[in-house]
């Protein structure tokens, strides 16, 4: 499929630690001269290859003794018997049911093989190439024959579809003796439609009457083929039967039709409407994947089930009716359909697969109904023209990424029935204006992160998680007090302590924020891409800065770190480009990788005294000034500065050797001692730590009685030692 390769990884992986997990169910051993594997659970047995490989007649019994336990042979593993060239013939017990993929293959001397009326399948390719077969009996509970079962089978003149075949590929019989009698144009073998001999087909084609089936891939790839007239005996349609066919404009499925399978018509781009008749209960998958030309669909009420991909790319569909006896709907079902327009979702569905409806960019309206409990993962995503949705009160969960990048959302509101909004389920939905929280909602995540229009955000008051308090138009947990989600309207309550992760990400219309005293720590990405932020001011609570938590603020000019800050994360202000400069207080002990990297207005930076580690690329930018007040050196990264030779730095005079000797800082262009004037040293001292001039710390607090560290006076930057 697509695109949701990320789908398919994770669900390989959890595939593989389940089966990790589990005990080992399975043994093979070798019994009278056959490989069987053994499993202990289910005490069944299949037929696995061996090597030296089987040869000369063989019988498979209809179980085996193992360690006093008796086990069913019911399958033919897969390749079992490949690549036998000295088999010669096979009895095949009463208890299979299954012969799989290739399981006889290349078998060239074998004349005789006898299937009991306890198999069921015949897997794809499973007697591909025995050219010594002359005849095979197929017994009549087989239901289904793979593709290629006993294709190149070149002596095989005599076949038999039994009345029990539900499910056959065209190519089943290809290449074989029988098939090199048949005569050109529409191959029949007893009521089964196989395909076309001869020359490429074009025109019309009609189907006679008392025909069952028409075979797998029939007529796959035939685009000259214009229209196709089906009796009312045909009761199956193959997989793939009339893909592809890009000329076949018309086409009428009579109400004898029980079966349309997976893929039958995807492709036929020519097609431009189809009614699919009563007889019909599911659709299969990608049954018409890729009809860019359907303009119309009539789904009948007898369909319970409409297949993953069923409908996907079908861009041409303008209106879409789901009947009430629907109660599933596959995953990308309608993935891609960009022209339907409005949907709305009975009450008889309970379940829609993952990507459903993604990337319908036409859609403005959306119902759901009341049978529906989880909205699954990018349902509705990239539905950039969806401009109201009503979701029903029945929906407990809504997946992640379900309606990302709905650009078009004015408003939401979550039903009381809602317990779970999944990471990003609204992400960048940047049209959304108002939020509306039900009193059942106990997770939230990362759901609203990007919706940058926000301006109204209600949390119902009898929820016992989160709350709205004081109007403050923001989501709060009530329990941690932490805000998780504002806006540009949002007044943050003196009783926040913390700006959660993300919680103002890409809030483009926020210009100033005033941050509590309360607050103690700022979240990672909390004020990310804020770009029409100008000033922030941080209070003296404030213990540390997350990561990426300021970055991409280009109008911020100024900032204020307190003395209270001890670490500076992770890019926490990279891209603000519009600030001159910083100053980084003695309370900080670690600044993080690229926390100013691309500050590209910055020229000048004070480093505090109580700096021990500086991260990569922590200052990758063109600076004129570096004052570091630390004596003891801090460890530092070779890349922390760019361009070092065009800076000067400014140290403390009693470790100006160290600097000048030590990587990286003797990369500097000029290294020079902290003037007195810019210590304060002879003016900062009085008596009993009583300072006489005027002194404030970095947050423009007047200081009576000043400790060891960084301050201002008379609006230069001065130390106290």
């Amino acid at each position: 499929m697509k695109k949701h390769l990320h789908n398919s990884l994770r669900a390989l992986f959890l595939s593989l630690a389940v089966l990790l997990s589990l005990p080992m169910l399975a043994e093979q051993v070798e019994i009278d001269g056959i490989n069987y594997d053994l499993n202990a659970e289910t005490k069944q047995a299949a037929v696995v290859a061996k090597r030296p490989s089987y040869s000369g007649d063989v019988v498979i019994p209809e179980s085996v003794e193992y360690k006093g336990v008796v086990y069913n042979v019911t399958s033919i593993g897969e390749s079992a018997f490949w690549w036998c060239k000295e088999l010669t013939s096979i009895c095949i017990g009463n208890n299979v049911d299954s012969i799989r993929r290739n399981a006889f293959g290349d078998c060239s001397a074998l004349l005789l093989v006898t299937i009991p009326n306890s198999v069921t399948s015949i897997g794809a390719e499973a007697f591909k190439r025995c050219t010594g077969l002359t005849s095979v009996t197929i017994p009549n509970s087989v239901t289904s024959i793979g593709d290629w079962a006993f294709y190149d089978c070149s002596a095989l003149n005599s076949v038999t579809i039994p009345n029990s075949v539900t499910n056959i590929s065209s190519t089943a019989f290809e290449k074989t003796a029988w098939w090199e009698e048949q005569s050109n144009g529409l191959v029949y073998l007893d009521s089964w439609l196989m395909g076309y001999k001869g020359d490429k087909l074009t025109g019309k084609i009609s189907i006679k009457q008392g025909t069952k089936g028409i075979a797998g891939t029939a007529f796959s790839g035939c685009s000259g083929l214009t229209s196709v007239t089906i009796p009312n005996s045909v009761t199956t349609i193959g997989d793939f039967a009339f893909s592809s066919c890009s000329g076949l404009t018309s086409v009428t499925i009579p109400n004898s039709v029980t079966t349309i399978g997976g893929g039958a018509f995807s492709g036929c781009s020519g097609m431009t409407s189809v009614t699919i008749p009563n007889s019909v209960t599911s659709i299969g998958e990608s049954t018409f994947r890729d009809c860019s030309g359907l303009t119309s669909v009539t789904i009948p009420n007898s369909v319970t089930s409409i297949g993953d991909n069923s409908f996907e790319k079908c861009t041409g569909l303008t209106s879409l009716a789901i009947p009430n006896s629907v109660t599933s709907i596959g995953e990308a079902a309608f993935f891609g359909c960009s022209g339907l327009t409005s949907l709305t979702i009975p009450n008889s569905v309970t379940s829609i697969g993952v990507y459903a409806f993604e990337r319908c960019s036409g859609l403005t309206s959306v119902s759901i109904g009341n049978g529906l409990e989880s909205i699954e993962e990018g349902a509705f995503s990239h539905c950039s023209g969806l401009a109201s949705v009503t979701i029903g009160n029945s929906v407990e969960s809504i997946g992640e990424w379900a309606f990302f990048d709905c650009r078009g959302l004015t408003s939401v509101a979550i039903p009381n029935s809602v317990k779970n909004i999944r990471g990003a389920a609204f992400r960048d939905c940047s049209g959304l204006r108002s939020l509306t929280i039900g009193n059942r909602v106990s997770s939230i995540g990362g759901a609203f992160s990007g919706c940058t229009a926000l301006t109204s955000i209600v949390v119902d008051e009898g929820n016992q998680v989160y709350d709205s308090r004081n109007n403050c138009n923001a989501i709060i947990e009530t329990a941690t007090n932490i805000l998780l989600l504002g806006c540009k309207t949002t007044i943050i309550p003196n009783s926040v302590v913390s700006i959660g992760d993300g919680a103002f990400y890409c809030c483009s219309g926020l210009t100033s924020v005033t941050i509590p005293n309360s607050v103690t720590s700022i979240g990672s990405n909390a004020f990310c891409c804020c770009s029409g932020l100008t000033s922030v001011n941080i209070p003296n609570g404030v213990e540390s800065i997350g990561d990426y938590a300021f970055s991409g603020c280009s109008g911020l000019t100024s900032v204020t770190i307190p003395n209270s800050v001890t670490s500076i994360g992770r890019n926490a202000f990279s891209g603000c480009s519009g600030m001159t400069s910083v100053i980084i207080p003695n309370s900080v002990e670690r600044i993080g990788d690229s926390a100013f990297e691309r500050c590209s207005g910055l020229t000048s930076v004070v480093i505090g005294s109580g700096v021990k580690i500086i991260g990569d690329d922590a200052f990758a930018t063109e600076l004129l000034d570096v004052y570091c007040y630390a004596e003891n050196l801090p460890s530092t990264d070779s890349d922390a500065f760019r361009n070092q030779f065009r800076t000067t730095l400014h140290v403390p005079a009693v470790s100006i050797e160290s600097y000048k000797t030590t990587e990286p800082w003797s990369r500097f262009g000029k290294i020079v001692a902290l003037t007195e004037e810019e210590t304060g040293m002879d003016e900062l001292k009085g008596e009993n730590g009583i300072v006489k001039p005027d002194l404030y710390d970095l947050s423009g607090r007047r200081v009576q009685k000043a400790q060891k560290g960084v301050y201002i006076q008379n609006g230069k930057v001065v130390m106290v030692r």
